[in-house]
């Protein structure tokens, strides 16, 4: 098994910026791929962006790309999204997201899933 926890969301205005953090924990060993999904309030869970956990390789939804950043530091096993000139928009639960497979935006293929940390973005 393996435990995610997400960290660093708040409350913010338009034009500002965010940094989330994905803790993973247990067999960590077994991940392929991370991921970040968002559910906004009466919308259905979207793709944000994933990355492989060794090669680097990144997936952005069109929606973020050129706004948002993902990385990772497999010494902590730690996976990070910076956020930049965040909108209204993107207000919403952020769900880190882990897989056994290279996989991008379906989340389906994903295995372990995070509680999710609420991002606001006041206009």
């Amino acid at each position: 098994q393996v435990q995610l926890v997400e960290s660093g969301g708040g409350l913010v205005q338009a034009g500002g910026s965010l940094r989330l953090s994905c803790a993973a924990s247990g067999r960590t060993f077994s991940i392929y791929t991370m991921g970040w999904f968002r559910r906004a309030p009466g919308k259905e869970r979207e793709f944000v962006t994933a990355i492989t956990w060794s090669g680097g390789t990144t997936y952005y939804a069109d929606s973020v790309k050129g706004r948002f950043t993902i990385s990772r530091d497999n010494a902590k096993n730690t996976v990070y999204l910076q956020t930049y000139m965040l909108k209204p928009e993107d207000t919403a639960v952020y769900y880190c997201a882990a897989a056994k497979l290279r996989v991008g935006p379906n989340a389906k293929l994903y295995d372990y899933w995070g509680q999710g940390t609420q991002v606001t973005v006041s206009s």
